[in-house]
């Protein structure tokens, strides 16, 4: 593939930055700028010397700039063969300039739709058309023609042309793939929007997903497998994509489960709140008057578990709760949080063993309500559901026992049920105070997830409160939890054997709440 020396740039961009210094160094090696529009007036006031497209096609620019572009004296400079004997003739007759340099970025269309408050008519404005055109003619000949998408690209193009005058074939075709990544990425950001715009009234026949690679990681779940984070363009602030990394070492991919895990656990409890995770599921969680009272509970959930784990806040993580994390006997791999306080930022960042160790990342505000559709790759496609962040109203749990429970035994359920639905099923938790006592996770039969809370909780089980995500299909776990000295249940009800479980309650005289909804979490 020949590669034809650069004398003609056509320079139409939206985002203006490093682009004086890049025509600079075109002009200075010779190429002359064609140019439209605000490029060209902002390429004049930096003294440059620029063609307008206007004059050259002899067509004015026109409906408030909607048509600079679409005109063939453009496109037949983009998509002319310069080995093709007829395409040169007609380039010949008909007065055309062939392009061997187009730098083109687009209307800001995803930065304008994640605005609050925008328009649909000030959306519509930034959908790009010339831009995307002139784009796709660029690189499908590419084969003759370099083209600048970002400015992330410009030094490297001005390297080749300062030291060869052209480009190489292989420069120009994956400034071409990476063209035609950004118009599919552009049209895929257009799609959701007008989706989104018709939301919730069925399921789209189609959904378009654009991720865009972040950073490589080290390996995946395991050392043999490699793994890469994507992120949507669409996440916004407060995500844990986004959130910043303020210490430690580079995030892993168990890391990154673990703190998506912690976040979400984080956004659903009470004001201070504390979750203590461990392979996706909590070992300890905990709200109480104060953050540092918060932690220690937490921690207290299962301390064994805790050592090396990840945690989750809901507010900014204080010298209180720095300095217990710093004490004894105490590590974690990675803390997400809305901010750090300067004082519990210099006590996880300078005691030995912690120092550079531990990764704190500040994710900004966290509330409820911040959950996105959730898609699951199976083999050969995806599932794709709502988030399960249904808000639970205890105004319509129903006592279904003889005994009611009490106030405090309320206040505990309530915050058993909050954390159950973060657990894997079939999904166990034992709480009492406002602090977690005993999971039991992912296990076959529900029996086994209560053996296993009763068995993390040891002596605290007697007196706790015990919630249970799906509905008991059985009373069995019933007499287990009585005979662990258990005092209230919480559960979603609707088992064909509901009446046994009850029965089984009254017999033990535990109160029991149907809350009418299932946090299955498979």
């Amino acid at each position: 593939m020949a590669s034809s020396p650069i004398q003609r740039a056509l320079v139409s961009v939206s985002d203006k930055t490093g682009l004086v210094e890049f025509v600079q160094t075109l002009v200075g090696a010779g190429i002359e700028i064609f140019s439209t529009g605000g490029t060209r007036r902002h390429l004049e006031d930096a003294g440059l010397a620029v063609c307008d497209v206007a004059e050259y096609t002899g067509f004015p620019e026109m409906m408030e700039g909607r048509v600079k572009t679409l005109h063939p004296k453009v496109h037949g400079g983009l998509l002319c063969r310069h080995d093709n004997p007829a395409d040169m003739a007609s380039v010949a007759e008909h007065s055309i300039a062939p392009f061997e340099l187009v730098v083109v970025n687009l209307y800001p269309f995803e930065d304008t739709v994640a605005r609050d408050g925008v328009t649909v008519a000030e959306a519509i404005e930034q959908i790009d058309i010339g831009g995307p055109s002139m784009v796709r003619s660029a690189a499908k000949n590419h084969a003759f023609v370099t083209l600048a998408t970002s400015p992330d690209q410009y030094d490297l193009i001005a390297t080749h042309i300062q030291r060869d005058g052209c480009t190489t074939p292989e420069l120009r075709h994956d400034l071409a793939g990476a063209a035609f990544a950004r118009t599919a990425a552009y049209d895929t950001a257009i799609a959701a929007y007008f989706a989104g715009l018709t939301a919730g009234s069925s399921a789209p026949e189609r959904v378009l997903l654009q991720l865009e690679r972040r950073v490589g990681l080290r390996y995946g779940e395991n050392p043999h497998q490699s793994a890469t984070l994507y992120t949507s363009p669409a996440a916004g602030p407060h995500r844990l994509v986004n959130a910043e990394q303020l210490n430690g070492k580079e995030l892993s991919y168990n890391n990154l489960l673990d703190l998506d895990a912690a976040l979400a656990i984080a956004r659903s409890l009470p004001t201070p709140g504390v979750a203590v995770l461990k392979h996706n599921n909590p070992c300890g969680a905990a709200t109480a008057g104060s953050l540092g009272e918060a932690i220690a509970n937490a921690w207290e959930g299962d301390p064994t578990s805790a050592f090396g784990s990840v945690i989750g806040v809901n507010v900014a993580v204080d010298g209180p709760m720095a300095e217990f994390l710093v004490g004894p006997g105490r590590f974690v791999e990675a803390i997400i949080a809305p901010d750090f306080m300067p004082e519990a930022l210099q006590i996880l960042t300078t005691r030995p063993k912690w120092k550079a160790s531990v990764r704190l990342l500040r994710v900004g505000k966290i509330e409820a309500g911040q959950a996105q559709p959730q898609f699951r790759q199976i083999d050969g496609g995806m599932l794709c559901q709502a988030a399960d962040d249904l808000d639970d109203d205890p105004s319509v749990w129903k006592v279904v026992t003889d005994a009611v429970p009490s106030s405090a035994q309320q206040s505990d359920l309530a915050f058993a049920w909050s954390v159950c639905r973060h657990v894997k099923s079939n999904a166990i938790v034992l709480a009492r105070q406002g602090l977690l006592v005993g999971v039991g996770a992912g296990q076959m039969s529900r029996v086994d997830s209560v053996e296993i809370a009763i068995r993390k909780a040891a002596d605290r089980a007697e007196g706790s409160v015990l919630a249970s995500d799906a509905f008991f299909p059985f009373d069995d776990s019933i007499h287990r939890a009585a005979g662990a000295g258990i005092a209230a249940v919480i559960q979603p009800g609707g088992s064909k054997r509901d009446n046994e479980v009850i029965a089984a309650c009254n017999e033990h005289g535990l109160p029991m709440i149907f809350t009418g909804s299932r946090h299955f979490r498979h």
